[in-house]
């Protein structure tokens, strides 16, 4: 399958910081690449050298087979950016917004009357069409602002947390919407903070930390990787402090005390593990109410990799 994004011991530097590490990425065509990590891992320095806001430090990068400091021209009139910070002229309305950004790509006026009314409704926008930009709301504006980017033709799409203000029927729609575009053939990269709308839309997942790529492969392969590690939720029928001492005795898992009567354990074997919490309760008359055991998710192996507050361990 052809690649979308190829870059080899990519880095960037400021000084003697290191924002970007030496990073290999290879992004699939049609595929839709989830780009995750914590605030300050160098994420939005990353996206910055793709599209080719910044240029790097060393190491290789191709966007679309265009080599990105040779011709960085050649590769911004085929991607599409969408970030975080708000775009928009706050005195157009939104049906003038979408037609205005097509102008701006040079996109006909013939192409503009088609794909206006087609966006509108395909993002929810039509009874808003003649609002002006500044009177919605923030998950209104950003529909605004991912639906006039397919205004132009594009080849690569950069999302960076698309959904945020979105209601949760307005953030499925626009999933679907993104996953239609990918099996047509547009390669997405996208970045959220919402790890189960990640593993939900994502071909393929890095986790940046630090400057480093520190997990790379499809959503279910991760979860095979990590998917020992369980997380057992306990509900206690009164509050109980004893609890984290108690569990001290437990070998290889590890306690948050949620609340005075919830506890959630993490464990690599669940089933030893469970049988001694069980224990414990017993033997110190400890009453429970509810107790459940949840698969890996996402989210626990986002934690896993790039670090987690400290908890009591035990």
């Amino acid at each position: 399958m052809p690649l979308s994004i190829t870059a080899k011991s990519l880095s960037k530097s400021y000084g003697s910081i290191a924002a970007v590490d030496g990073i290999d990425l290879s992004v699939k065509q049609g595929h839709i690449f989830g780009f995750l990590g914590p605030n300050g891992a160098g994420k939005s320095t990353t996206i910055k050298m793709l599209t080719t806001l910044i240029a790097p430090s060393s190491g290789s990068l191709h966007v679309l087979g265009i080599d990105a400091q040779a011709d960085p021209m050649g590769i911004r009139r085929r991607i599409g950016v969408v970030l975080q910070q708000p775009s928009y002229e706050p005195s157009l309305s939104v049906e003038r917004s979408l037609d205005v950004y097509g102008m701006m790509w040079d996109v006909p006026k013939k192409v503009r009357q088609k794909r206006v009314p087609e966006l509108l409704a395909e993002f929810g926008l039509q009874d808003l069409k003649r609002r002006n930009m500044d009177d919605l709301s923030i998950g209104q504006q950003r529909r605004v602002q991912v639906a006039r980017e397919f205004m132009h033709d594009m080849d690569l799409l950069f999302l960076d947390e698309p959904t945020v203000g979105l209601d949760p029927h307005a953030r499925r729609d626009l999933l679907e919407y993104l996953k239609a575009k990918a099996r047509a053939g547009l390669t997405i990269l996208y970045t959220t903070h919402v790890l189960s709308e990640a593993e939900y839309i994502c071909d393929e997942i890095a986790i940046i930390n630090r400057g480093k790529i520190v997990a790379l492969s499809t959503p279910a392969e991760l979860k095979k990787k990590f998917g020992k590690q369980k997380t057992m939720v306990i509900h206690l029928s009164y509050p109980e402090t004893r609890l984290p001492r108690l569990l001290l005795d437990v070998a290889g898992c590890r306690v948050d005390l949620n609340s005075g009567t919830d506890v959630t354990i993490s464990s690599g074997d669940p089933e030893e593990t469970l049988l001694q919490i069980l224990d414990i309760l017993h033997t110190h008359d400890i009453s429970l109410e509810e107790l459940s055991v949840e698969s890996t998710s996402l989210e626990d192996i986002f934690l896993k990799v790039v670090g987690e507050p400290d908890a009591p361990a035990c």
